[in-house]
């Protein structure tokens, strides 16, 4: 990774050095060479890189932004809570970075145990401020090492049986009072503070709610209540600052008038809440291999064929990295027939491992999809050109770490 990321940063340099500064931009870098006369060398500015949606893409100033992705979800499981460990977070982000990843999902509230405490009524007794402290640092992190950060703000595990507050998450989940309270209280405040923070990619409002749904062990809540707490959160968003909006649901069934009823879609957030702000910005929904029995295969579809709208980007935003056997193809050839099928990102996920040799689940084979990417369509994957990759570099890269 050292050579690469030389390699790299030669690049970064030269550009820097030759650049004429921007105008009417932000995000200024330095090389921290210096000139004979022993002054800093000139300082590049890049365009905003905050990402916008238009045409059913992602864009950043104008460009084509494609989710070369995957998942960090979490350390050691509800770290943002006074928990975090700034430098495992500090070298996380620059192997990604260095891999050609260009946005992490990051779960920040893996069952709210300590997060968001509530009442025995499901009400919300406070927000604990460590937690911002803990965001805080992330995102600064973010900034440092250019990377974008999707935070999941809630998923199927805080109504898990497991969790000792699940029965409040399910009061809370049911009642339009406390969801309001819970849109405004806390993910209000998380826009005001991070809203429009340049590597805030975009909101994921609950993780696999299709489970708080199905599962007895998880409620089974009824879809207009959890419909009903999205479209407040998003609506919120929406008010608040320019970020989008996602929720990620496990199975296209849910997300999709193929089967039962896209359950996101802004007919069905507006109806349930009356709010026209009620609405997602993109889909990103999971996919495992035990779903092509029943839903079929995304890497060889495009997102209409598989049954998703297409009036909004369309990410794959978990899937296994480890599936060559099940799947027919190798993660390499995922990333690229999902690229060349129309879709606007993949994001591959691991867990954290501390038996192997990489610090993420199967990251070995994770860095050669998206060293491959990075060779194919750098462009969009650094549309601002922040990293200084090139075709040369990246060609070197994805042999050189894959051993081959």
């Amino acid at each position: 990774m050292k050579k690469k990321m030389m390699s790299r940063l030669s690049a970064l340099a030269l550009t820097v050095i030759i650049a004429v500064t921007a105008t009417g931009c932000s995000n200024a870098v330095t090389s921290g060479e210096q000139t004979n006369s022993g002054e800093a060398s000139q300082a590049i500015e890049f365009p905003n890189a905050k990402v916008s949606i238009s045409d059913g893409k992602f864009n950043v100033d104008g460009k084509e932004l494609w989710i070369n992705g995957a998942n960090t979800p979490w350390q050691n499981w509800n770290d943002f809570s006074g928990n975090m460990d700034e430098e495992f977070w500090d070298k996380t982000f620059e192997e990604l970075v260095s891999d050609g990843i260009n946005c992490t999902r990051i779960w920040i509230n893996c069952n709210g145990e300590n997060v968001v405490r509530l009442k025995s009524t499901g009400a919300i007794k406070g927000i604990n401020e460590q937690h911002w402290n803990d965001l805080d640092k992330l995102f600064a992190l973010a900034e440092k090492h250019r990377i974008y950060i999707m935070p999941t703000l809630l998923s199927f595990d805080h109504f898990k049986n497991t969790n000792s507050s699940a029965e409040k998450w399910r009061k809370l989940a049911t009642s339009k009072e406390k969801c309001d309270d819970y849109a405004e209280q806390y993910v209000k405040e998380f826009c005001k503070r991070y809203g429009e923070n340049e590597y805030l990619f975009g909101i994921d409002l609950m993780n696999e709610p299709d489970w708080v749904h199905e599962n007895s062990e998880c409620g089974q809540l009824k879809w207009s209540d959890l419909c009903y707490l999205f479209g407040k959160c998003a609506s919120v968003i929406h008010e608040t600052c320019s970020t989008p909006v996602t929720v990620g649901l496990g199975i296209v069934k849910y997300n999709s008038d193929k089967y039962e009823g896209d359950k996101i879609s802004d007919e069905n957030l507006k109806k349930v809440t009356g709010d026209d702000n009620a609405y997602v910005d993109f889909y990103s929904t999971h996919y495992y291999m035990w779903e092509k029995q029943y839903f079929g295969f995304p890497f060889d579809k495009t997102p209409e064929q598989f049954g998703l709208a297409t009036d909004k980007p369309c990410l794959i935003g978990e899937t296994s990295n480890d599936d060559e056997k099940e799947a027919g193809m190798t993660l390499t050839e995922k990333y690229k027939s999902t690229y060349e099928n129309g879709w606007n990102g993949l994001m591959v996920w691991m867990e954290p491992r501390t038996d192997e040799e990489y610090t993420w689940y199967r990251y070995d084979l994770t860095k050669v999809a998206t060293n491959a990417m990075l060779k194919l369509i750098p462009e969009k994957i650094d549309p601002l050109g922040v990293h200084g990759y090139s075709t040369s570099d990246t060609s070197e890269s994805g042999a050189e770490e894959s051993g081959n």
